[in-house]
């Protein structure tokens, strides 16, 4: 079977939760083949390099691939502003191969884990529990998705007190990838879909690999 490693070069440590996302979002366009996901650790190396595009390069160098995800925060910015940022670093670094593809959350990564209840109910270890949850309708709308999916983590929990004030809620949601069971659902969102499609040409065009159109995916 013919393999695609990749590389996912973050904002921070918490933003490895990706992983598991861009993983299936790949093996959707590339069925046939075996997809192999690899983490840019900067934070191991005795001196991490400072810059966008010093860590693009360092990451091609230190953690070879095929493909190459780049990861920011839209935070106050819009996604095209952010991707643009991402794409010149990409291009004062150098790197016209492995091609690389702007992953950009809006607002930020954890807008991405607010649209499965079970699993996130699953992350809290109480995924029987009843508590009921709100989950956000328009997540990309939210200032702050971090606080919100944090608080909606410890309401599952369904626990108070201490062993409520011990749960650590930024630890539980790297896990709630791993409980979705359809990804799919992050398709109602821009930010998402637009990834999509960056990772169709990359593939298609600078790849030159026989990838399913998104949409065909589903």
């Amino acid at each position: 079977m013919n393999e695609l490693p990749f590389t996912l070069l973050a904002d921070g440590s918490s933003d490895r939760v990706l992983l598991p996302i861009l993983k299936w979002a790949v093996v959707q366009q590339l069925p046939d083949y075996a997809v192999l996901d690899g983490w840019a650790d900067m934070g191991q190396l005795p001196q991490p390099p400072k810059g966008l595009s010093a860590r693009v390069k360092a990451a091609v160098e230190l953690y070879p691939c095929r493909l190459l995800f780049v990861h920011r925060d839209a935070e106050t910015r819009s996604l095209e502003a952010r991707k643009r940022e991402i794409l010149k670093a990409v291009e004062e670094a150098g790197i016209a191969d492995p091609p690389a593809v702007c992953v950009v959350p809006v607002r930020m990564t954890e807008a991405w884990l607010l649209l499965d209840e079970p699993a996130l109910r699953m992350a809290a270890g109480n995924p029987s529990g009843t508590t009921p949850l709100a989950l956000p309708p328009a997540v990309e709308s939210l200032p702050d998705p971090k606080s919100v999916l944090h608080e909606l983590l410890r309401s599952a929990t369904g626990l108070t007190g201490r062993r409520r004030d011990k749960f650590r809620p930024a630890l539980r949601a790297q896990q709630i990838p791993h409980f979705m069971e359809n990804i799919s659902v992050l398709r109602a969102l821009g930010a998402f879909c637009a990834m999509e499609r960056d990772l169709h040409r990359a593939l298609c065009v600078n790849l030159g690999l026989p990838a399913l159109r998104p949409e065909r995916s589903r």
